[in-house]
């Protein structure tokens, strides 16, 4: 009797799919390689970033080793630490597992046979794991790249740390479409949850945002969109879809080692670069950060300078770039007015003042009949620049939305184009030389 030739294709598949999940069932870590690490004993001796308390752990790739550490009494972060003791230099965080879910003493950190790693409190909850029982792991490895891993049989990795990076991004990791696409800082030194800064790969550009509690949604102060519609490096027509980061030698010689975005583009598909920094020696030892203060900056780590093995090779907003200081919302605290990167005065309803951190708006009523707005000239606001804000609008009609929305603290309108703009935090307004930019602030009435 004959069968159809979908009847033997659907029992080749099936017989297949149980071959594979037979041997993932089969795959178990070695005993000899599973281990658990109890976050107890002394604290290190040397100075890392944060002014942190450290335990090392077994794990080690120079100059990258995996440690408990907290900035606060026993609120402890699973992290890896980049930087080595031979150095003396400050040793740095470059990846962190449960940051806002901190463990206890005596947390552990343990590697089953199953294959799943796991960051477990004192008291059995599990704060962190890698989700991966039973999925075919068989080992565990930290790479001389800062990457760690877990991999299968065939060295494939089931899980890898490089796919959730924190505020960090070492030289191959990657931002990526589908999956973790975004940096996000940390709230302080002291404490170590997220902050409000945001970098995000976006379809068409990677954007900066703000975000605080008094806004209903992060606001954008930088955006790299000119970037990728230049020449035939255009997403216009497409997206991207990851974004890496990238030591590139300038020659075969080496003496010259660029930090560089490599990035993906789809319509039509093709792959880009765009170097960013560099330094005179082999600097595939670097990352990317977001700082606390919501900046970008490119570290270099060299191994043969004592003392002095880190320098910053790049920062994105710098007194001496195109950006400046002025475009970092915080630069100038709660409110302050900033010119060449320097808070130059305290905007007040009696005029400029000399500015000091205690410079801020004060609102104390949402009646309409309690406040009043003050005028400056030749303002901007931190997020103007990268936004259009709501065109073909009447100042009457932008200081009317102001008013009705309690949490206004002001509005900025352009009378050239009758483009409005409300802002829920003032934080640093930059002065500008086109007086026809104007902002008003709330006050209350005397």
């Amino acid at each position: 009797m004959a069968y159809p030739k979908s009847i033997y294709a659907s029992s080749l598949l099936l017989l297949l799919t149980f071959q594979v999940l037979s041997t993932i069932s089969e795959a178990v870590v070695p005993a000899s390689d599973t281990f658990t690490y109890i976050n107890e004993g002394d604290f290190g001796d040397y100075v890392v970033e944060y002014d942190a308390d450290y335990r090392t752990l077994h794990p080690f790739s120079n100059p990258f080793q995996l440690c408990f550490y907290n900035t606060t009494p026993n609120t402890f972060t699973l992290a890896l630490r980049m930087g080595t003791v031979r150095s003396e230099s400050l040793m740095r965080w470059v990846w962190e597992a449960n940051r806002g879910n901190p463990v206890r003493e005596n947390a552990t950190l343990t590697f089953g046979t199953d294959g799943n790693l796991i960051l477990a409190d004192s008291d059995g909850r599990i704060a962190w794991q890698t989700n991966t029982a039973n999925k075919g792991v068989v080992g565990f490895q930290l790479l001389p790249t800062g990457n760690m891993v877990l991999h299968d049989g065939k060295g494939n990795f089931i899980w890898q740390s490089f796919d959730s990076p924190t505020d960090t991004l070492l030289v191959g990791q990657s931002l990526r479409a589908g999956g973790v696409s975004k940096l996000v800082s940390r709230a302080s030194a002291a404490n170590n949850i997220d902050g409000p800064y945001s970098l995000i790969m976006e379809p068409k550009q990677l954007a900066m945002y703000y975000k605080s509690a008094n806004s209903p949604r992060p606001m954008l102060y930088w955006t790299s969109v000119e970037w990728f519609n230049v020449d035939v490096a255009t997403v216009t027509n497409g997206s991207l879809i990851n974004l890496t980061l990238t030591s590139v030698p300038d020659t075969d010689e080496g003496f010259l080692y660029y930090l560089t975005f490599l990035y993906y583009i789809t319509n039509p598909p093709s792959g880009w670069n765009r170097n960013m920094a560099y330094s005179r020696y082999n600097n595939t030892l670097s990352y990317l950060r977001l700082g606390i203060d919501g900046n970008l900056r490119f570290y270099t780590y060299n191994s043969n300078v004592q003392g002095v093995a880190w320098e910053l090779v790049y920062t994105f907003l710098d007194r001496n770039s195109i950006e400046g200081e002025c475009q970092l919302p915080e630069r100038c605290g709660k409110l302050g007015l900033c010119e060449n990167s320097e808070c130059v005065a305290c905007p007040t309803p009696n005029g400029l003042s000399g500015w000091s951190k205690d410079c801020e708006a004060k609102v104390t009523s949402c009646k309409a009949s309690d406040f009043a707005y003050y005028k400056l000239e030749g303002v901007d606001h931190f997020m103007i620049k990268y936004t259009r804000g709501d065109g073909g609008r009447k100042q009457s009609d932008c200081e009317s939305k102001c008013t009705k929305d309690c949490k206004c603290m002001g509005y900025f309108y352009h009378t050239q184009g009758s483009r409005c703009w409300i802002a829920y935090d003032l934080k640093t307004l930059t002065r500008v030389g086109n007086s026809t930019h104007l902002a008003y602030i709330k006050a209350p009435k005397k």
